[in-house]
C-alpha cells in the first residue's frame, strides 16, 4: 500500500500533460495504446493528434480505406497495429455499434489487443482492477524489488503481472497504472535514471546493491537475419514509375514499394544488370542502370537486417501500367521507402 500510494502521489506531481490523459473515451484511450506500444511519447504524439483530427469517432476510422490508415501511419513501423487498428474499429462499430466492451476480459477479445492494452483500457475507462505490465512496468518493479526473473520468459510474465497486480491500488486502479507507467518513463529510465531525487531510493533493492544497469533481465533474441535488398526505381520518359503491393503476411503486408530484387550478396552495376535482365519488367527491352546510393543503407528491423540499395531504371516505356511520379506520396510505403522517396525528391 505504501508503495501505491508513494507512486500516485508522485504521479500527482510529475505527471505530463498528454491528451489522451484529459478524457476517459475508451476509443481515445484504445487508440492512444496501439500507437505507443513500441513507440516513445514524443513520437507517437503527431500520429495520435493525426488520427484525431481525421477519424474522430470510432465509426469515421471504421468507414476509412485501409490505404488510408496504412498512409497516416506510415514512419511508426509495426504495420501490422494499424491493420488490426482498422479491423478492430470495424467490428466494434458494425457488430457492437460502436460500444467498446467495458471490461478487461471481453476487450482481450478483440484483434490486436493483449493483456497489456486491454488493462489499460479496462483501468482507465471503467475503473477495473487490472494492472498494466509494460515494458516500464517491467523496469520499474524489476529494479525496485531486485528481482532477475527474465522479463521476456513466460515465468516472468506471470510473475510480474502477479506482482503488479498485487501493487495495484484498488480504490483507484486508473492513476496507479498511469503512474507505474510515467514513473517509468522519465524517472526510472532504462540508462542514466535520476535515482538521486527518486522517492524509492531508500527501499530501491537494486540502487542499495548497485545492480540498477543489470535490471531488467532479457534473454538474448536469435541473431537477426541478414538480407541484401535491392530495389528497382523505375523511371519512364512520360515520367511514370512502379509501385508494388505486397502481399502475404509479412511485416509490410499491403504496403507498397518498388521492384524488389533480393539477393545472397551485395550488388553492383556490373553484377546487377545482368541479372534483372531476364526480370519480367526488363526482359527484352533497353534501360539504363544507375546505382543511386553508393553506400549500403542498413534498416535494421526486429527479426533482419536488410542491406539496401536503390536503382534507377531508365526507360523508355513501361511494360506494366505504372503510376504517375507526382502520384506516389498517394501510397503508403515502409519508411525505408518512404526515406528514399523524400531524398529522391519526386
Amino acid at each position: 500500500m505504501i508503495f501505491s500510494k508513494t507512486l500516485t502521489h508522485w504521479y500527482s506531481i510529475n505527471k505530463r500533460n498528454l491528451p489522451w490523459r484529459q478524457t476517459n473515451n475508451p476509443y481515445y484511450i484504445w487508440l492512444s495504446e496501439i500507437i505507443l506500444q513500441q513507440t516513445q511519447v514524443k513520437q507517437g504524439l503527431p500520429y495520435y493528434e493525426a488520427f484525431i483530427a481525421k477519424y474522430p469517432t470510432v465509426f469515421d476510422l471504421a468507414n476509412a480505406n485501409e490505404s488510408d490508415v496504412l498512409k497516416l501511419w506510415q514512419g511508426l513501423g509495426y504495420y501490422s497495429r494499424a491493420r488490426n487498428l482498422h479491423a478492430t474499429s470495424k467490428h466494434v462499430a458494425n457488430e457492437l455499434k460502436g460500444e467498446f466492451p467495458n471490461n478487461y476480459k471481453n476487450l482481450l477479445k478483440l484483434k490486436g489487443i493483449g493483456d497489456y492494452t486491454a488493462s489499460a483500457i479496462a483501468s482507465i475507462c471503467f475503473n477495473e482492477v487490472a494492472a498494466v505490465v509494460d515494458g516500464n512496468v517491467y523496469r520499474v518493479l524489476s529494479r525496485y524489488f531486485g528481482i532477475d526473473t527474465p522479463i521476456n520468459s513466460s515465468k516472468g510474465s506471470k510473475e510480474f503481472k502477479q506482482l503488479a497486480q498485487e501493487l495495484i491500488d484498488v480504490n483507484n486502479p486508473a492513476d496507479f497504472n498511469q503512474a507505474i507507467m510515467e514513473f517509468g518513463a522519465i524517472q526510472c529510465k532504462p540508462k542514466n535514471p535520476d535515482c538521486n531525487i527518486c522517492p524509492f531510493q531508500d527501499s530501491c533493492i537494486a540502487f542499495n546493491k548497485n545492480t540498477i544497469s543489470d535490471l531488467p533481465v532479457k534473454i538474448k533474441s536469435a541473431k537477426a537475419k541478414k538480407k541484401h535488398f535491392n530495389f528497382l526505381v523505375f523511371i519512364s520518359v512520360d515520367q511514370k514509375t512502379i509501385l508494388q503491393k505486397r502481399q502475404g503476411k509479412g511485416i509490410w503486408q499491403n504496403l507498397y514499394q518498388f521492384p524488389l530484387i533480393e539477393t545472397e550478396n551485395e550488388m553492383d552495376v556490373k553484377t546487377l544488370k545482368p541479372l534483372i535482365s531476364e526480370h519480367d519488367l526488363l526482359k527484352d527491352i533497353s534501360f539504363e542502370l544507375v546505382q543511386y546510393n553508393k553506400d549500403t543503407i542498413i534498416h535494421k528491423l526486429s527479426h533482419q537486417h536488410l542491406y539496401t540499395k536503390f536503382w534507377i531504371v531508365n526507360v523508355g516505356i513501361l511494360k506494366e501500367a505504372g503510376i504517375l511520379i507526382d502520384e506516389i506520396h498517394d501510397y503508403p510505403v515502409p519508411i525505408l521507402i518512404g526515406n528514399f522517396i523524400e531524398r529522391f525528391n519526386f
